[in-house]
């Protein structure tokens, strides 16, 4: 592997262009080998070819609006050690229901009129389960925003194969369900629940017909290699994930990161953008959670490495509210990527 870097820093675009025959090409075969490779570029390089390939697959001034809300917040009794929302933690988080339909309308409204064309909710457990009365709920939630127009993504914890069909006939567009960081690392991160479970929840929903939003959260203590082998999981699945969070920790206190993690910086940020960029260059890279962390400068950095959508409001897992920031409408925000996306439905070249 060493010798595969080498070479790839004494000659990067001769690496780039055998990892990439074709402009256009989507492959599915990567190796670790190829992504660590093109993950150590030079950081101008990488920069450029990820800037290439992006403009080979979409307009490079178009950056969509994604607004995630929290339905259910709290009384997780998973432990996932970055997350406020779990139980076995003391943090700031109280437990509150599933909201209403009326208010999840509302805020979608409200979303929509300030820019957003996605429309992302999330619950704070670990399954669907037997949860039929909120099932039935979330179910209203996801016809009700569908007929606003709007992309409609639920983020609900693991899902079974009839409960993803279900959401299908809802008019959900896609389910996220993260991988957080590679397969090596995760036990160090989440022990309640594995990463095949994780795996064939994004199973059930591709056979769906949902499209899938998996990506992963940096700062979780993991090594530049875990960083490569989540990309690797990613970039191999047998269809890349239509959208790829891209998350920064925010440590909060009273969670196992506040100590054992580390927010990362803005050319770990970089580098992990700009290379799923090139590996999945079909799929939308999303900045989401932890992106208020950083300038508008660095910000700016990170959708010219590739990024093409922003998180626009909370994340589905609440930050304290000293560092919570709703940035439908921040100038800076606006000045870090370009214009909005205006059309839901617009896709990737071909």
């Amino acid at each position: 592997m060493r010798s595969v870097v080498a070479r790839s820093l004494r000659q990067p675009s001769r690496l780039l262009s055998s990892c990439c025959p074709k402009p256009a090409a989507v492959r599915t075969d990567w190796t670790r080998e190829e992504i660590a490779a093109i993950y150590r570029l030079p950081f101008t390089e990488l920069l450029h070819q990820a800037s290439t390939v992006h403009r080979q697959h979409f307009d490079p001034l178009e950056v969509q609006k994604c607004t995630l809300l929290s339905i259910k917040t709290g009384g997780c009794n998973e432990d996932c050690k970055y997350c406020a929302q779990s139980t076995r933690y003391k943090t700031f988080v109280k437990p509150e229901p599933l909201m209403s339909v009326d208010a999840v309308t509302e805020a979608a409204r409200r979303a929509k009129a300030a820019g957003s064309t996605r429309f992302c909710m999330g619950t704070a457990w670990r399954e669907m389960g037997n949860k039929k009365g909120a099932f039935g709920k979330i179910l209203k939630m996801v016809e009700e925003v569908n007929g606003m127009g709007l992309e409609v993504c639920c983020t609900l914890g693991m899902l079974s194969e009839t409960q993803a069909m279900e959401l299908k006939r809802a008019g959900l567009t896609a389910y996220n369900h993260n991988l957080d960081t590679s397969r090596e690392h995760y036990p160090n991160v989440i022990t309640t629940r594995s990463y095949d479970d994780r795996l064939q929840t994004i199973a059930n929903v591709r056979k769906a017909g949902i499209s899938v939003c998996c990506g992963g959260i940096l700062g979780l203590g993991e090594s530049e290699e875990d960083r490569v082998g989540l990309l690797y999981e990613l970039a191999t699945m047998p269809e890349h994930p239509e959208s790829v969070p891209i998350n920064a920790l925010v440590p909060i206190e009273g969670t196992p990161m506040m100590e054992g993690g580390g927010a990362p910086d803005v050319f770990q940020m970089a580098r992990t953008i700009a290379t799923a960029r090139v590996v999945m260059p079909a799929s939308m890279v999303r900045l989401s959670a932890g992106r208020m962390s950083f300038s508008p400068l660095e910000q700016a950095v990170m959708f010219l490495a590739g990024a093409n959508s922003k998180a626009t409001s909370c994340s589905p897992r609440p930050t304290p509210p000293s560092t919570r920031t709703c940035s439908c409408s921040s100038p800076s925000a606006s000045k870090a990527s370009s214009h909005s996306r205006t059309s839901a439905a617009s896709r990737p070249k071909r």
